[in-house]
Protein backbone atom coordinates (compact mmCIF):
# COMPACT_ATOMS: atom_id res chain seq x y z
CA UNK A 1 0.00 0.00 0.00
CA UNK A 2 1.30 3.47 -0.85
CA UNK A 3 1.55 6.28 1.64
CA UNK A 4 -1.13 8.97 1.36
CA UNK A 5 0.79 11.58 -0.64
CA UNK A 6 -1.82 14.25 0.11
CA UNK A 7 -0.99 14.23 3.84
CA UNK A 8 1.47 16.99 4.77
CA UNK A 9 4.94 15.81 5.78
CA UNK A 10 5.01 16.83 9.44
CA UNK A 11 7.95 14.69 10.52
CA UNK A 12 11.38 14.10 8.99
CA UNK A 13 11.12 10.33 8.79
CA UNK A 14 14.76 9.70 7.85
CA UNK A 15 16.00 11.76 10.80
CA UNK A 16 13.53 10.00 13.10
CA UNK A 17 14.79 6.55 12.09
CA UNK A 18 18.43 7.53 12.53
CA UNK A 19 17.80 8.98 15.99
CA UNK A 20 15.72 6.04 17.18
CA UNK A 21 18.31 3.57 15.87
CA UNK A 22 21.10 5.45 17.65
CA UNK A 23 19.08 5.61 20.86
CA UNK A 24 18.41 1.87 20.71
CA UNK A 25 22.09 1.10 20.13
CA UNK A 26 23.11 3.24 23.10
CA UNK A 27 20.46 1.85 25.44
CA UNK A 28 17.66 4.44 25.54
CA UNK A 29 15.91 5.08 28.87
CA UNK A 30 12.89 2.78 28.90
CA UNK A 31 10.91 3.75 32.01
CA UNK A 32 8.02 5.17 29.96
CA UNK A 33 7.90 2.08 27.78
CA UNK A 34 8.00 -0.16 30.85
CA UNK A 35 5.08 1.74 32.38
CA UNK A 36 3.06 1.37 29.19
CA UNK A 37 3.97 -2.32 28.94
CA UNK A 38 2.66 -2.95 32.47
CA UNK A 39 -0.59 -1.27 31.46
CA UNK A 40 -0.79 -3.40 28.31
CA UNK A 41 -0.37 -6.53 30.44
CA UNK A 42 -3.32 -5.51 32.61
CA UNK A 43 -5.47 -4.83 29.55
CA UNK A 44 -4.68 -8.17 27.89
CA UNK A 45 -5.22 -10.04 31.16
CA UNK A 46 -8.85 -8.98 31.14
CA UNK A 47 -9.51 -10.34 27.63
CA UNK A 48 -10.10 -14.08 27.24
CA UNK A 49 -9.21 -14.43 23.56
CA UNK A 50 -6.34 -16.49 22.11
CA UNK A 51 -5.31 -13.97 19.39
CA UNK A 52 -3.25 -16.55 17.44
CA UNK A 53 -2.00 -14.00 14.87
CA UNK A 54 -0.67 -10.75 16.30
CA UNK A 55 1.42 -7.80 15.15
CA UNK A 56 3.58 -5.39 17.13
CA UNK A 57 3.41 -2.25 15.01
CA UNK A 58 6.63 -0.19 15.19
CA UNK A 59 7.05 -0.23 18.97
CA UNK A 60 10.69 0.93 19.33
CA UNK A 61 11.63 -1.88 21.74
CA UNK A 62 10.64 -5.45 22.55
CA UNK A 63 8.50 -4.46 25.59
CA UNK A 64 5.07 -4.87 23.96
CA UNK A 65 6.00 -8.06 22.10
CA UNK A 66 7.26 -9.61 25.34
CA UNK A 67 4.00 -8.73 27.11
CA UNK A 68 1.91 -10.40 24.40
CA UNK A 69 4.04 -13.55 24.64
CA UNK A 70 3.95 -13.49 28.45
CA UNK A 71 0.14 -13.42 28.32
CA UNK A 72 0.22 -16.99 26.98
CA UNK A 73 -0.43 -16.02 23.37
CA UNK A 74 1.89 -16.68 20.42
CA UNK A 75 4.67 -14.07 20.11
CA UNK A 76 3.69 -11.32 17.68
CA UNK A 77 5.32 -10.49 14.40
CA UNK A 78 7.46 -7.43 15.10
CA UNK A 79 7.34 -4.73 12.41
CA UNK A 80 9.83 -1.93 13.01
CA UNK A 81 11.08 1.29 11.50
CA UNK A 82 14.64 -0.07 11.36
CA UNK A 83 16.43 -3.37 11.85
CA UNK A 84 17.33 -4.33 15.42
CA UNK A 85 17.48 -7.69 17.19
CA UNK A 86 14.00 -9.19 17.28
CA UNK A 87 12.50 -7.12 14.46
CA UNK A 88 11.05 -9.38 11.77
CA UNK A 89 10.26 -6.80 9.11
CA UNK A 90 11.10 -3.14 8.47
CA UNK A 91 8.06 -1.18 7.34
CA UNK A 92 6.80 2.30 6.63
CA UNK A 93 4.00 2.59 9.17
CA UNK A 94 1.88 4.69 6.82
CA UNK A 95 2.22 2.20 3.94
CA UNK A 96 1.98 -1.21 5.55
CA UNK A 97 2.48 -4.31 3.37
CA UNK A 98 0.06 -6.65 5.18
CA UNK A 99 -3.05 -8.23 3.71
CA UNK A 100 -6.57 -7.48 4.89
CA UNK A 101 -7.67 -9.51 7.93
CA UNK A 102 -4.11 -10.77 8.47
CA UNK A 103 -4.10 -10.37 12.28
CA UNK A 104 -6.29 -11.00 15.29
CA UNK A 105 -4.43 -8.52 17.52
CA UNK A 106 -2.39 -5.41 16.75
CA UNK A 107 -0.46 -3.61 19.49
CA UNK A 108 1.59 -0.45 19.10
CA UNK A 109 3.56 1.54 21.65
CA UNK A 110 5.15 4.98 21.24
CA UNK A 111 4.91 4.93 17.45
CA UNK A 112 1.75 6.63 16.22
CA UNK A 113 2.73 10.04 17.62
CA UNK A 114 5.17 10.26 14.71
CA UNK A 115 2.86 9.49 11.78
CA UNK A 116 1.87 12.27 9.39
CA UNK A 117 -1.53 10.74 8.60
CA UNK A 118 -2.96 9.30 11.82
CA UNK A 119 -6.47 8.71 10.38
CA UNK A 120 -4.91 6.79 7.52
CA UNK A 121 -2.71 4.73 9.85
CA UNK A 122 -5.74 3.79 11.95
CA UNK A 123 -7.70 2.85 8.84
CA UNK A 124 -4.87 0.54 7.77
CA UNK A 125 -4.81 -1.10 11.21
CA UNK A 126 -8.56 -1.67 10.98
CA UNK A 127 -8.19 -3.20 7.50
CA UNK A 128 -5.53 -5.62 8.73
CA UNK A 129 -7.68 -6.97 11.57
CA UNK A 130 -9.82 -10.07 11.17
CA UNK A 131 -13.44 -9.78 12.35
CA UNK A 132 -13.52 -9.43 16.14
CA UNK A 133 -9.81 -8.58 16.16
CA UNK A 134 -8.45 -6.06 18.66
CA UNK A 135 -6.31 -2.95 18.21
CA UNK A 136 -4.43 -1.52 21.24
CA UNK A 137 -2.11 1.47 20.96
CA UNK A 138 -0.39 3.84 23.36
CA UNK A 139 1.50 7.06 22.68
CA UNK A 140 2.11 10.51 24.24
CA UNK A 141 -0.88 12.81 24.03
CA UNK A 142 -2.13 16.36 24.37
CA UNK A 143 -0.55 17.88 27.44
CA UNK A 144 2.76 16.00 27.28
CA UNK A 145 5.76 18.32 27.77
CA UNK A 146 3.49 21.37 27.88
CA UNK A 147 5.96 23.12 30.20
CA UNK A 148 8.85 22.66 27.77
CA UNK A 149 6.80 23.99 24.88
CA UNK A 150 5.75 27.05 26.89
CA UNK A 151 9.29 27.85 28.05
CA UNK A 152 10.80 27.66 24.57
CA UNK A 153 7.96 29.62 22.98
CA UNK A 154 8.27 32.47 25.50
CA UNK A 155 12.07 32.57 25.31
CA UNK A 156 12.18 32.69 21.50
CA UNK A 157 9.42 35.28 21.37
CA UNK A 158 11.29 37.52 23.78
CA UNK A 159 14.71 37.20 22.15
CA UNK A 160 13.97 36.48 18.49
CA UNK A 161 10.59 38.14 18.07
CA UNK A 162 8.86 34.87 17.21
CA UNK A 163 8.89 31.17 18.00
CA UNK A 164 9.70 28.15 15.86
CA UNK A 165 8.40 24.65 16.71
CA UNK A 166 10.72 22.94 19.20
CA UNK A 167 8.49 20.12 20.51
CA UNK A 168 6.37 17.76 18.42
CA UNK A 169 2.59 18.30 18.53
CA UNK A 170 0.55 15.67 20.34
CA UNK A 171 -3.01 14.57 19.57
CA UNK A 172 -5.69 15.55 22.07
CA UNK A 173 -7.54 12.68 23.72
CA UNK A 174 -10.89 14.24 22.80
CA UNK A 175 -10.16 13.77 19.09
CA UNK A 176 -9.11 10.14 19.22
CA UNK A 177 -12.49 8.48 19.78
CA UNK A 178 -13.80 10.12 16.62
CA UNK A 179 -10.73 8.99 14.68
CA UNK A 180 -11.29 5.39 15.77
CA UNK A 181 -14.92 5.53 14.66
CA UNK A 182 -13.93 7.15 11.38
CA UNK A 183 -11.46 4.30 10.78
CA UNK A 184 -14.29 1.77 11.19
CA UNK A 185 -13.54 0.36 14.64
CA UNK A 186 -16.37 -0.97 16.77
CA UNK A 187 -16.57 -0.35 20.53
CA UNK A 188 -13.88 2.37 20.48
CA UNK A 189 -12.41 3.37 23.85
CA UNK A 190 -9.85 6.03 24.73
CA UNK A 191 -8.33 6.81 28.10
CA UNK A 192 -5.26 8.55 29.49
CA UNK A 193 -2.57 7.90 32.07
CA UNK A 194 -1.43 11.33 33.30
CA UNK A 195 1.55 11.79 35.59
CA UNK A 196 4.35 14.23 36.37
CA UNK A 197 8.07 13.62 35.96
CA UNK A 198 10.67 15.68 37.84
CA UNK A 199 14.17 16.70 36.81
CA UNK A 200 17.05 18.69 38.23
CA UNK A 201 16.67 21.20 35.39
CA UNK A 202 15.29 21.71 31.90
CA UNK A 203 18.69 20.64 30.58
CA UNK A 204 18.33 17.24 32.28
CA UNK A 205 14.91 16.77 30.66
CA UNK A 206 16.23 17.69 27.22
CA UNK A 207 19.17 15.31 27.63
CA UNK A 208 16.80 12.45 28.43
CA UNK A 209 14.61 13.23 25.41
CA UNK A 210 17.69 13.12 23.18
CA UNK A 211 18.74 9.81 24.74
CA UNK A 212 15.30 8.41 23.87
CA UNK A 213 15.62 9.59 20.26
CA UNK A 214 12.69 11.92 20.92
CA UNK A 215 14.28 15.27 20.10
CA UNK A 216 12.77 17.59 17.49
CA UNK A 217 12.18 15.85 14.12
CA UNK A 218 9.61 18.28 12.69
CA UNK A 219 10.12 19.10 9.03
CA UNK A 220 9.38 22.76 9.85
CA UNK A 221 12.00 22.92 12.60
CA UNK A 222 14.51 25.73 12.37
CA UNK A 223 17.78 24.64 10.73
CA UNK A 224 19.68 27.41 12.51
CA UNK A 225 21.59 26.46 15.67
CA UNK A 226 19.64 27.33 18.78
CA UNK A 227 21.03 30.53 20.21
CA UNK A 228 22.64 30.15 23.61
CA UNK A 229 20.67 33.12 24.90
CA UNK A 230 17.38 31.43 23.95
CA UNK A 231 18.38 28.18 25.62
CA UNK A 232 19.42 29.89 28.85
CA UNK A 233 16.31 32.06 28.91
CA UNK A 234 14.08 29.01 28.33
CA UNK A 235 15.74 27.23 31.25
CA UNK A 236 15.20 30.31 33.42
CA UNK A 237 11.52 30.52 32.46
CA UNK A 238 11.09 26.82 33.06
CA UNK A 239 12.63 27.06 36.53
CA UNK A 240 10.58 30.13 37.46
CA UNK A 241 7.23 28.82 36.26
CA UNK A 242 7.40 25.05 36.68
CA UNK A 243 9.62 24.22 39.68
CA UNK A 244 8.79 22.76 43.08
CA UNK A 245 9.95 23.98 46.46
CA UNK A 246 13.09 21.81 46.27
CA UNK A 247 14.13 23.46 42.99
CA UNK A 248 13.41 20.49 40.75
CA UNK A 249 11.28 21.14 37.66
CA UNK A 250 8.11 19.34 36.56
CA UNK A 251 7.35 17.76 33.21
CA UNK A 252 3.80 16.65 32.44
CA UNK A 253 3.35 13.35 30.61
CA UNK A 254 0.15 11.91 29.18
CA UNK A 255 0.02 8.40 27.78
CA UNK A 256 -3.14 8.04 25.74
CA UNK A 257 -4.57 4.60 25.03
CA UNK A 258 -6.72 3.64 22.06
CA UNK A 259 -8.62 0.42 21.70
CA UNK A 260 -11.08 -0.74 19.10
CA UNK A 261 -12.42 -3.95 17.63
CA UNK A 262 -12.94 -5.03 14.07
CA UNK A 263 -16.74 -5.35 13.75
CA UNK A 264 -18.28 -8.78 14.27
CA UNK A 265 -21.88 -9.93 14.60
CA UNK A 266 -21.26 -11.28 18.11
CA UNK A 267 -20.37 -7.87 19.52
CA UNK A 268 -22.65 -5.81 21.72
CA UNK A 269 -24.83 -3.48 19.68
CA UNK A 270 -26.46 -0.22 20.75
CA UNK A 271 -30.21 -0.36 21.19
CA UNK A 272 -32.31 0.55 18.19
CA UNK A 273 -34.23 3.85 18.54
CA UNK A 274 -37.62 3.18 20.14
CA UNK A 275 -36.68 -0.24 21.50
CA UNK A 276 -36.45 0.79 25.17
CA UNK A 277 -38.90 -0.96 27.51
CA UNK A 278 -39.49 2.14 29.68
CA UNK A 279 -40.14 5.74 28.74
CA UNK A 280 -37.53 8.24 29.95
CA UNK A 281 -40.25 10.34 31.58
CA UNK A 282 -41.38 7.33 33.63
CA UNK A 283 -37.83 6.52 34.66
CA UNK A 284 -37.33 10.05 35.97
CA UNK A 285 -40.50 10.07 38.12
CA UNK A 286 -39.83 9.91 41.88
CA UNK A 287 -40.65 6.55 43.44
CA UNK A 288 -43.51 6.40 45.97
CA UNK A 289 -42.32 5.40 49.41
CA UNK A 290 -43.77 2.19 50.82
CA UNK A 291 -44.49 1.04 54.39
CA UNK A 292 -47.21 1.74 56.95
CA UNK A 293 -48.34 5.30 57.47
Amino acid sequence: MERNSSAPAIFDRGLLRRRLARATTRGAPDFLMARAADDLADRLAGIKRPFPRSLDLCTPSAHFAEIVAASGRPPPLRAGRFYEPGVDLVVEEEALPFAAEAFDLIVSGFALQWVDDLPGALAQARRMLAPDGLFLACFPGGASLIELRAAFAQAEDEICGGASPRVSPFVDLRDLGGLLQRAGFALPVTDVDSFTLRYDSMFALCAELRAMGAANVLTQRSRKPLRRAVLLRAAEIYANRFSDADGRVRATMELVWLSGWAPHESQQKPLEPGSAQMRLADALKPRESGGAS
